[in-house]
């Protein structure tokens, strides 16, 4: 196992890769952080100063304290994100999952803002060289480019990207230093003084923290990929990471300096690059900005998988691309997003209209990380007090950001909160149908049927159904089965079979878990097998089971040779098939309108999600579905009253 799947210790190889994975957000946000907070002003000492000292400050501590030192901490057994977050603690506070849900859906809804305005923001330094190119369709085919990569895998991506990133952070660092020599007086920008001086006097000032917390907006990616990545080499790599964009924002403030009494004309991030290098500056951007988008979609990977266990989302294709621990794509996320920034390029057109857009969503969910991660602390720490002075100064820095970004709102902000939204309902439908339908489900004693399925096995008059039929579960306990599993067997088809067998799969909270315990219910005739299984472990259910039958066979505890007379005596195995029983809503139900409508969304979304049966990665030349009706509150009928004729 690599140092990167373990987060052990650090490696040349782990550092690129952090490289290529994570910093593509926050790594590009010279492009546009300090044109975004001088807007239409007129350049002056108070308002560069102030904008680089915002921007210094806010990257320590949102980004170094807050998720570098503090929340990194709190993995998951190395896994990160705000719903690996979550798991640490939801057994004992329940309620935490609102700020969970509302994180996860805003980082989602950040991952579709995040590709158009760095690609957009590069690609527009073209208008440099000639006016008249035109960005758009540059920008579209970009970010297609960069979609239809993520099918190879994140180590892939990252080897592929990481050499890239290098260079680009090399470079951010040696054209600030190179400004900052002609001008070394913009080293006090970092006194704290100037931010509260912008802040407080400086006219309409505090509204600019709108535009300074753009600087911050890929912190959540450290934490989300902290599972492809590791603790350590995150570490490491932001040491390096973070003096290269001081240098850039310290070096486009110099060179601001040399215009101070004019407004801004151009893009300060090309400014400060000599005549000579311009063209290769530009290239260099636009392939670090396709990278800048790369952060949020592997993190987007790891959140729904996370949700999906929690039940917070549909289950949805999951794909391991490499054998490395960590690495992970979903199809359908993937194309979602892509959709989704497509929609805002060919909405908004220009980077400068998207930065009224970016940030708000991303900053709510700063903010549930902040509230969870205080919980998380508050049952670990053994001080309360520390605990309750990070929760006070963290919801005031964050709220002051959000109070800012709101001014956004009517410009553009409203469309990644109404992209919010729309998740956030999904989950929540989800969440709701899940514990609607727990609540239905209805378990009885195998112990008293075991006579019974003991007797069908051994009549002779009933045809039989396979050999070897095997049942998934839900039942936790393996004294009791669902009453519509003995439905299925009984009534329904009287299914006869030599061996009767239970699989109950139980998603554990620690990512790489796997193990299976076997019971015989009833010796030769019911077995049940029980899988523990990590959240980032593939469900490969038809291999797995089949390795426990091989493993059984050869202890000799159960025989799988096929009872048919004539193959017997050839020593063929007998045939295995699965009965997967799936839920509809039933038309015999009489609902309040609200449960009426989250049981309808649910069932709408359930038809574009994978079937329990692929799910579950079973063989389907061997699975039998069946429909089982789902009735919540059956319906009042009137009385019906017989007539003779």
């Amino acid at each position: 196992m690599s140092s990167l799947s373990k987060g052990g210790a650090v490696s040349s190889a782990g550092l690129l890769i952090s490289l290529g994975i994570i910093y593509g957000d926050i790594g590009t946000s010279p492009l546009y952080v300090m044109k975004a907070i001088l807007g239409d002003a007129i350049i002056s000492r108070e308002l560069v100063y102030g904008g680089i000292s915002c921007v210094f400050w806010t990257l320590t501590l949102q980004t170094t304290v807050k998720y570098v030192l503090l929340t990194l901490q709190a993995d998951n057994n190395g896994e990160g994100g705000i719903f690996s977050l979550y798991t640490l603690i939801r057994r004992r506070a329940a309620w935490l999952v609102v700020p969970a849900m509302i994180g996860g859906a805003a980082l989602l809804a950040d991952g579709i803002i995040t590709p158009p305005i760095s690609v957009s923001s590069a690609i527009e330094g073209l208008s440099i060289l000639d006016p008249a190119i035109p960005t758009v369709p540059i920008v579209l085919a970009v970010i297609t480019f960069l979609f239809l990569m993520q099918s190879f895998g994140t180590e892939i991506v990252g080897k592929a990207f990481g050499p890239v990133m290098l260079l680009w952070f090399t470079m951010l660092g040696s054209l600030g230093a190179v400004s900052v020599v002609h001008h070394p007086e913009i080293l006090q920008a970092l006194n704290p003084f100037y931010a509260y001086n912008l802040l407080w006097h400086y006219p309409k000032g505090f509204w600019l923290l709108g535009a300074v917390f753009l600087c911050t907006t890929g912190a959540e990616a450290l934490y989300s990929d902290l599972g492809h990545c590791g603790r350590p080499n995150i570490r490491v790599s932001w040491a390096f990471v973070k003096l290269a964009l001081l240098l850039n924002y310290l070096g486009q403030g110099a060179w601001l300096m040399t215009q101070e009494g004019n407004r801004l004309q151009e893009n300060p991030f090309y400014s400060i690059m000599p005549d000579w290098f311009l063209l290769s500056g530009i290239t260099i951007a636009t392939v670090a900005a396709i990278i800048a988008s790369q952060a949020l979609v592997t993190g987007s990977y790891t959140l729904i998988s996370e949700a999906i266990r929690l039940n917070l989302w549909p289950k949805v294709k999951l794909v391991y691309p490499t054998d490395q621990k960590g690495q992970l794509y979903v199809p359908s996320i993937n194309w979602l997003l892509w959709l989704g920034c497509v929609g805002v390029v060919l909405y908004f057109r220009e980077s400068e209209h998207m930065e009224a857009a970016y940030g708000l969503a991303i900053n709510m969910a700063m903010l549930a990380t902040t509230i969870l991660l205080s919980y998380y602390l508050y049952i670990r720490s053994k001080s309360r007090v520390l605990v309750f002075a990070f929760l006070a100064v963290y919801l005031a820095i964050e709220l002051s950001f959000l109070v800012a970004n709101l001014n956004k709102f009517m410009h553009g902000g409203w469309v990644t909160l109404l992209i919010c939204a729309l998740l956030l309902t999904i989950m929540y439908t989800w969440l709701s149908a899940y514990h609607i339908k727990r609540t239905l489900t209805e378990y009885v004693r195998l112990k008293s049927y075991l006579p019974a399925l003991q007797e069908l096995s051994a009549d002779e008059s009933i045809p039989k159904y396979a050999t070897h039929l095997v049942f998934m579960t839900s039942a936790p306990n393996p004294r009791e089965i669902e009453s519509k599993i003995i439905y299925s067997i009984f009534q329904k088809r009287p299914k006869r079979a030599d061996i009767y067998w239970f699989i109950h799969v139980d998603i554990t909270d620690e990512p790489y878990t796997a193990e299976y315990k076997v019971k015989k219910i009833l010796e030769g005739d019911v077995i049940r097998i029980d899988f523990k299984l990590g959240f980032r472990v593939e469900q490969r259910i038809n291999l797995f089971f089949r390795k426990v039958v091989e493993e059984l066979v050869e202890k000799g505890e159960v025989d799988i040779t096929s009872r048919y007379y004539s193959l017997s005596k050839q020593h063929l195995i007998g045939d295995f098939r699965f009965v997967v029983l799936e839920k509809f809503l039933s038309y015999e139900n009489e609902l309040p309108i609200a449960q009426r409508l989250i049981m309808q969304w649910y069932f709408s979304i359930k038809q574009f999600t994978s079937s329990e049966s692929k799910w579950f990665g079973l063989d389907t030349s061997a699975v039998k579905v069946e429909k089982v009706p789902l009735v919540i509150k059956p319906a009042k009928l009137p009385q019906l009253k017989r007539v003779m004729t």
